[in-house]
């Protein structure tokens, strides 16, 4: 009975592995070649989005350097600029007390020029003795002294007048001459300062502009690479269950009874179930895969890989029913996706000892048995002591 019973079901599995099925329009193999073959392309756009927002990004580091730097060029600019405006402003006050200067030596000129005016007229009005005639006229050597004493001052007072009137004169000329060239100073001063500030400026405004047109460049590409990262995970995922699913039928096929013989490798564990492994120990999806699975039907019975106590049985995450069986004082394996337990938490077991059944309990994409071993609680690939 048990062999009428299994031969269609071998002949079915058969039939699946080399004739579509109902809605597909190929075999698994060829639905698998061509996941593989979509994978692969899916990768190549992923690395060439890479390199090229790889070339951004370096593009962008280079412009926040040169950013960077003409920022403390527009710095140093400043400074010079509040440096120069501040001498700028002592040139101004300077200019308005040279301009104040300059309007009292005016003041002064005139009114000195007024005097003399008024003096030439009176001298000129005046019938002003000579020398002679003053010592002539004089009664006495006292009276003669005073008398050249007094012409004496007139003449004094007249050369004072004048030389104060052209003393003035030089000065408001050279006031005028230095108000002048303060005032031109001040001119390029102010335009040399705001045609270096405004250059910089513009630079600075090209160089970030620049750098935000990459930064929006990087974005779309990482946009892009996200979406076909995420596309090619998805197409990975769908590889595995059509590996996973392919597995499970040629082992069924190979082995349509069930558990089979004990597999003894190479190392001290035993198989805990006879199938190929679909998936080994490493990198898959951007993280570790901490064990290998072993593509083995639904209910397959699944054996203790040696001799220990059951130390961890129960419902784990992505990991479903869960079982770890410590051997040594630091190496122990654990059975993932369980659709069943055979054993009890804190039960001795020994090699070969069925301790549960093979399912998809968990995080996986078809029946098969998820196997690991830990050395000190942390994952080894298992294919070095099998």
């Amino acid at each position: 009975m048990r062999k009428t019973f299994w031969v269609p079901i071998t002949l079915g599995l058969a039939a699946f592995l080399v004739l579509p099925l109902p809605g597909l329009s190929a075999p698994l193999s060829q639905r698998i070649e061509k996941k593989r073959e979509q994978i692969a392309g899916a990768r190549h756009k992923e690395g060439v989005l890479s390199t090229t927002i790889e070339r951004f990004s370096t593009r962008i580091d280079s412009l926040e350097g040169e950013i960077n730097a003409t920022q403390k060029q527009l710095d140093r600019a400043q400074r010079s600029l509040d440096r120069q405006r501040a001498e700028l402003l002592e040139v101004r006050d300077r200019l308005e007390e040279a301009r104040d200067r300059l309007e009292r030596l005016r003041s002064e000129l005139a009114k000195a020029r007024v005097v003399l005016a008024a003096r030439l007229v009176e001298i000129y009005k005046s019938d002003t003795p000579d020398a002679l005639t003053v010592v002539l006229e004089a009664d006495g050597f006292g009276d003669l002294l005073e008398r050249a004493e007094f012409l004496e001052r007139i003449s004094e007072q007249d050369r004072d007048i004048t030389n104060r009137v052209r003393d003035l004169r030089d000065l408001a000329r050279d006031q005028a001459m230095q108000l002048a060239d303060l005032e031109e100073r001040e001119q390029l001063a102010a335009e040399r300062i705001l045609a270096e500030r405004d250059q910089i400026a513009t630079a600075q405004s090209q160089l970030v502009s620049s750098r935000d047109e990459l930064a929006s460049a990087r974005a779309d590409r990482r946009g892009a690479l996200a979406q076909v990262r995420d596309s090619r995970v998805a197409l990975e995922g769908d590889l595995r269950a059509l590996e996973a699913e392919q597995a499970r039928v040629q082992a069924a096929l190979a082995n349509p009874t069930g558990a089979g013989p004990i597999k003894q490798g190479s190392g001290q564990l035993i198989w805990p179930v006879n199938g190929p492994v679909v998936s080994p120990f490493g990198m898959r999806w951007g993280r570790l895969h901490a064990g290998v699975d072993i593509a083995v039907g639904s209910g397959t019975p699944i054996r203790a890989a040696d001799a220990g106590q059951v130390v961890l049985m129960g419902w784990v995450g992505g990991y479903g029913n869960y079982t770890c069986v410590q051997h040594t004082g630091s190496l122990s394996t654990c059975y993932a996706h369980q659709s069943s337990f055979a054993t009890s938490n804190g039960a001795s077991v020994s090699q070969g000892q069925v301790i549960g059944y093979v399912g998809c309990t968990g995080h996986c994409f078809g029946d098969h048995l998820h196997f690991e071993t830990r050395v000190g609680g942390s994952p080894v690939d298992p294919m070095g002591y099998l």
